[in-house]
Formats: C-alpha cells, structure tokens, sequence
C-alpha cells in the first residue's frame, strides 16, 4: 500500500511538472485575446502602360470599340502577407518585402473589415515596415513586444498570420535555434519549427505570454511550403527599428567606420586564443570614429559599450543600434595586449559593402615561390596590371592557390600579403622567411589585401 502511495505521488509530481513545461490546455485563449491584433496586409500596385496595359485593336477592326475599355484599364497587382497592430492608434508592423513597391495598402481585420494604410517608414536592411491605419477616432486592438533576448532554444512559440490568404490561422512549435544568419548586415534570426508559408510574412511570433518575440519574416524550404525551418526577426532588433520609423520615417543607425570578420578557431590558434570570440578589425575607414579612437587593422574587438562580442555580427549590429553622439568604451586586443579605447558614435549615411575584385589566371613570368599552398611573386609594375591588384595594397602578391591546399577558398589569385602574424612583409624573401619558420601543421595569420579591402585568414602549412 505505501509502495503504490510513492508510485502515485511521483506520477502526480512527474505530471505536474509536464503541465508547467507544456501548454496543455492548448493556445485557445492565447488565439481569443491576441487574434483581433493581428491584420491581413493586401497591396495593389498599378502598371504603367508598357507593363499592363492590353494593345489596341487595328483601326476599322469590328473590335475597334472595345479599345477604351480595356487600353485604360492597367493591370493590377496583389499581394497578401500579415502584420500586427503594436498601438491602439492603429500602428501596424509587417515586413517590407510584404508592401514593396506597393501604390496601395490595406489591411483586413479580424471582424473583416478593410480599412486603408499609409506608409510611416520601412527599412530593407532588416526587412521591416511601419503601418497607419487611416480611420477615425477608433481604437484597435494591440499586442506588445517582449524580450527576445529571454527566449530559449526549446521554448514554446507560436504564430498567427495569413498563409495562403486563410487568414486567422494559428500554427505553433518551439524554438529551434539562436542567432542564424540568411547574409544580411544585421542578421540575428530566431529558427523555429513553427509552421510558416506564404501569406505568413510579416506576421508576429509570440510567447506563452502574448508577447511578440519575433517578426517572421523568411523559411527555408527546397519547395517553398513550410518544411519546419522558419526565422523570425528579434523583437530586441524589431522594436529598436520600429521606434525608429515612428519617430524619424527612416532608421538612424549608429556609424563606428570599421569592417571587421568573425574569429575563426583557426584564426584563434595562430594568435594563441583559447577560444574563438571577438571581431578582428580588417579594415578602419580614414577619420571615421573608429579611425580617430585609435583602432588599427588587425585589433581584435573584445567588448564594446559593456557588452562581450561573440562575433563580427554582433559588433556590427550594436554599433548600429548605438545613439549618435555618445561616446563608447571599446575593448580590443592588440598583439596580445588588451587596451580600451572610446570612440563616438557618428551617423550611418549609407550602406558600405566589401568589394572583391577577380584576378585573372597567373602566369609562369610572375611566379617566384610556393609555400603554404601559395605560389608568391614579388609585386611590380607588370604584376599590378596584371591581376589588377588595388594601388595602396603593398606586399607580396598571391599568382595561384593549390586547390589541394588549406589556402584553398581563403586565399586568391591577385590578393596581396601584407602581414604575417603582425609582422609587415614588403618582399618574397622576407616573406618565405618568415613562413619557413613555421613546422608542418601549424597556422599563420594572413593579412590580405584584397581589392583595396584586408581580409584575415588563418592558413595551416
């Protein structure tokens, strides 16, 4: 009898602690009060007569009389996606891919009705838009935003959106994976396996406790339905873009005036790191805030304004996020040595990007050396036509690469090596000196320059 009690008070416990963990009784609540917040976004784009219009019929044709009515009349484009309103005034946040080059936008409440939008502002770097529902007086239903930075990996979510143009639908599963990227600048995704198809673009992700956690905003997917791989924009960078746009109609982004790479476990090992962190600094815009701070190509940044930086995304994504005109404290790591430095945040004005330039095929009158999967060349004037090689890059020139090599996709044709292991090399003997120093299987540091723009890559012997 006292071994049943035990059994059946550890069923009981063990059930107890499923329902904290699983939302048993289902998400109908959660559906009922947050539903009524969340809006079908329609968009109409009106073709010109080049994209749209029908040609007209031949003058004396029996059909001549129908030219009016349909010469005039441009072809018109839909396209539905979701979005939540975040203010009783009727503020609507969706994505911008969802209203992008739209003439008109309209929304559909969950009572049906389709009430006209106008444009606050939208941002395509992280894909976002803000809404303003045109109406009277009226109040709308709206949801906040929470803390994404809280969720876990394994945490229950779900979405309400419009996939497919059923709208209301409500599909649910947990969060999957932190931090993924899909190539943009300021990509921090939330992966989940709730179920997103088209339609549910712009839609929110929310907790357990109706808050929005996410925008959702891309799936991958080999057929472009929902294969339970979907990514969601924070809301921790959601809600900073958003303000933005309500107050300005455009994003204000913070401009620190440094390129930076992420810190491979290679790269950790050449510079004696015990692990890969920090963003390595390849390139420092001339008199930008970084530049007059005192940052230096090849300075790992370790921490910036208080917060440790996992990887170059990171670092880039705070600074973005920083308020123009204050100043702040930098820790990098130079040669082995930690200083902090303070810089002040300045205005982004537009969009820099890496650029690369291809090399042509190397040729045997150029070639002088090989080491380390490289083949190496003094660098002349013959050499800079040659592979097109950028007029401030200065060092020793890469002609090819052994495919068979670790220096295979790191390293290319027309880059020029400008440091090993922080050490300047300004001719082929000093550089295979330097490289002949290191045994089979160990790692150097390269410093490249490639089309005007350092790249750091950590190459095995």
């Amino acid at each position: 009898m006292r071994l049943f009690a035990v059994i059946s008070l550890i069923v009981l416990m063990a059930n107890e602690a499923q329902a904290q963990r699983f939302p048993v009784e289902g998400f109908a609540d959660l559906n009922e009060r947050l539903s009524p917040a969340v809006v079908n976004v329609s968009t109409v784009q009106r073709m010109g007569d080049d994209e749209g219009n029908l040609p007209d019929f031949p003058e004396g044709s029996p059909l001549e009389r129908f030219n009016e009515f349909f010469g005039d009349a441009p072809r018109i484009a839909n396209s539905l996606g979701s979005g939540f309103i975040i203010d009783p005034s009727g503020i609507v946040v969706t994505n911008n891919h969802v209203i992008d080059s739209a003439d008109e936008i309209e929304v559909t409440l969950v009572d049906g009705r389709t009430l006209p939008t106008e444009l606050v502002g939208r941002d395509p770097d992280t894909d976002l838009a803000v809404l303003q529902i045109v109406s009277s007086d009226e109040d709308f239903p709206a949801v906040a935003f929470g803390d994404s930075d809280a969720a876990r990996v394994g945490d229950w979510v779900f979405a309400i959106g419009n996939p497919f143009g059923f709208g209301g639908s409500l599909t649910q599963g947990v969060i999957s994976a932190r931090g993924r990227e899909a190539g943009g600048q300021y990509d921090d995704y939330i992966q989940t396996d709730v179920a997103i198809n088209t339609g549910n673009s712009g839609g929110p992700l929310f907790n357990l406790d109706g808050d929005v956690i996410g925008v959702n905003t891309l799936i991958y997917s080999p057929t472009g339905t929902s294969v339970g791989i979907s990514f969601s924009i924070p809301s921790t960078i959601a809600e900073h873009v958003v303000g933005q746009l309500i107050e300005y109609g455009e994003t204000r982004r913070g401009y620190l005036g440094l390129s930076a790479q992420r810190i491979t476990s290679e790269i950790a090992e050449s510079i004696g790191m015990d692990r890969p962190r920090g963003a390595l600094v390849r390139n420092v815009a001339s008199g930008g805030p970084a530049d007059e701070a005192g940052i230096e190509i090849g300075d790992i940044v370790l921490r910036f304004d208080g917060f440790e930086i996992a990887d170059d995304r990171v670092l880039s994504r705070l600074a973005a996020e920083s308020e123009i005109g204050r100043d702040v404290q930098i820790e990098v790591l130079r040669r082995g040595e930690s200083r902090t430095l303070t810089a002040t945040i300045a205005r982004r004005v537009e969009n820099r990007r890496e650029a690369g330039t291809p090399a042509p095929t190397p040729s045997d009158d150029v070639a002088s050396g090989q080491i380390f999967g490289l083949t190496l060349a003094e660098l002349n004037p013959a050499s800079r036509r040659r592979f097109r090689v950028h007029p401030d890059a200065e060092g020793v020139l890469i002609v090819a690469v052994d495919p068979l090599s670790d220096a295979a996709g790191k390293a290319r044709a027309g880059d020029v090596i400008e440091e090993i292991a922080y050490t300047r090399v300004e001719t082929l003997a000093a550089a295979t000196a330097l490289l002949e120093e290191y045994d089979d299987g160990e790692v150097a540091l390269f410093q490249l320059n490639r089309g005007g723009q350092f790249v750091f890559q950590s190459i095995r012997r």
